[in-house]
């Protein structure tokens, strides 16, 4: 079967999603790549049959980033093969990667490969690592190979027809030992129960803030503003922690106990995972 593009359309905040999925491309060896980014705004787009669609989004809380989802909404299919790649910090993606399946499927598409890799934790900071460095070598190798048998199953394919879908809910899920996770699940409850407040934004040292305006250019959500980078609008924020990553000066903090919580329960590191 005779597919030589590939439109490659992610969310990705701190860049672990757009990482994954260029290795993916990457691996598939079509060198006609159509790029586009949700991450600051939406688009609309009208996929033809073909053409091979990657998507990569990012895992906030078990479900795909709901912004990504919104920004989604613009991109139709017309029977076109898709792979839908799901990134996480390590915890768990839970339902995320069925979900993206669940919309890819109304919006026309053709689910034929789905993925769920690691990537470094928003939340993650030097005193508190959650999953820290990934995706690193390995995880880029292994979307690359994975990319590769996207290619050889689309060229093993007579036509469209016998391009055959995948059900993701039959994705090996990465091994989860019990102790830990019992382990986050109560402390989890006793810090609700404590009423301590959660911080709404990220912190900003007044004081390291040069005001250049890098978080404001980078926030997905228009939560900053250029000129008022010492503020954040607690409405829009949607904690992803660009502005964080993104501050050369480290002006910017996201002081959550969830941090703490995640990178003690969760120190083992996930395997990703594939089907196709």
């Amino acid at each position: 079967m005779d597919i030589n593009e590939v439109h490659f359309i992610y969310f990705s905040p701190t860049r672990t999603s757009k990482q994954v999925g260029e290795a993916i491309v990457r691996g598939t060896g079509l060198t006609n790549v159509v790029i586009t980014n949700l991450t600051l705004h939406a688009a609309e787009v009208d996929i033809p049959e073909n053409i091979l669609t990657v998507i990569a989004v990012p895992v906030y809380g078990g479900k795909v980033a709901p912004l990504a989802m919104e920004r989604l909404q613009g991109i139709r299919g017309s029977g076109s093969p898709v792979v839908l790649v799901v990134v996480y910090g390590n915890r768990a993606y839970e339902k995320a990667l069925i979900e993206l399946d669940a919309f890819a499927s109304a919006q026309g598409f053709k689910v034929i490969a789905g993925a769920t890799f690691v990537g470094e934790h928003s939340y993650s900071t030097e005193q508190n690592p959650i999953a820290p460095g990934r995706p690193d070598a390995n995880d880029l190798q292994y979307a690359e190979e994975f990319g590769a048998k996207i290619r050889t199953k689309i060229n093993a394919a007579v036509d469209m027809e016998h391009l055959y879908p995948v059900d993701v809910n039959r994705i090996q899920r990465p091994r989860q030992p019990f102790l830990p996770l019992f382990k986050f699940l109560r402390r989890v409850i006793k810090l609700r129960k404590s009423g301590v407040p959660l911080p709404r934004v990220p912190e900003v040292n007044a004081e390291l803030c040069t005001h250049c305006g890098v978080c404001a250019v980078h926030c997905p959500s228009g939560a900053i503003l250029k000129g008022d980078e010492c503020n954040t609008i607690a409405e829009k924020c949607i904690k992803c922690c660009a502005c964080v990553k993104g501050c050369s000066f480290k002006a910017r903090t996201y002081d959550t106990p969830f941090a703490s919580l995640l990178s003690d329960c969760f120190v083992r590191q996930k395997e990703d995972r594939i089907i196709l």
